[in-house]
């Protein structure tokens, strides 16, 4: 089975990616950009290749100072707790009926579980949310999904909101499986759709059907 190394070495070579190093290089020049360059990659540093159970799709990094940390809707425990990340602690408290009120921000337990911490745009500019949101990114994580299409692993995949549910049509291995819901985000979670949607148990109970081990969410 490949590494992500391998892959990125394999999407390095398109011209889309040259492109992409060019603008962030530029960018980089000009502006402030999050996450820190060493952390850009983190969400496949700490989930394998080989060992991804779960993918999660964000959107882009948080713009602000020390919140982004590469892994989506994830913070380090120093800070507080931004509304979509709230709201996902919300509904893992209901399907488990616990309170997870006092829980720091850090999902660096899921994704060393094997749960794909994924934001389709990997970089933003310091307080410009969405600056970064191009073409060549689109490519990247098409990509990347494409890959692990290639992993006959069994997946569960969790697409929140429209955003999220664009990558649908690159999910084709009869391994994987989709679970859908509105995004955590407060005005989309408050229109319905998203308190009580199962995900979480849902997610488990296929793997558990498959005699994998379950991701424990809290």
């Amino acid at each position: 089975m490949k590494t992500w190394n391998e892959i990125f070495k394999e999407i390095s070579e398109k011209d889309y990616s040259k492109k992409l190093k060019e603008f962030l290089a530029n960018e980089r020049k000009s502006y402030i950009i999050y996450p820190p360059k060493e952390l850009m990659y983190e969400a496949f540093k700490l989930t394998p290749y080989s060992k991804v159970k779960v993918v999660i799709f964000g959107q882009d990094p948080y713009s602000h100072p020390k919140q982004a940390m590469g892994l989506c809707f994830s913070v380090p425990n120093t800070e507080i707790l931004p509304p979509s990340l709230r709201n996902i602690y919300k509904e893992i408290g209901l399907e488990y009926h616990i309170d997870l009120g006092n829980k720091g921000g850090d999902l660096t337990y899921l994704a060393k579980q094997g749960v794909l911490l994924l934001n389709p745009i990997l970089t933003v500019r310091a307080y410009e949310p969405l600056s970064h949101d191009n073409i060549y990114y689109s490519m990247f994580t098409r990509d990347i999904i494409l890959e692990i299409e290639k992993n006959n692993n069994v997946i569960v995949y969790l697409l929140w909101g429209n955003k999220a549910k664009y990558y649908e049509k690159y999910i084709t291995n009869k391994n994987h499986y989709v679970l859908k819901a509105n995004h955590p985000s407060p005005l989309s979670a408050n229109r319905g759709g998203w308190f009580n949607n199962g995900c979480f148990i849902k997610a488990n109970e296929i793997l558990k059907s498959h005699n994998i081990a379950e991701i424990k969410w809290y």
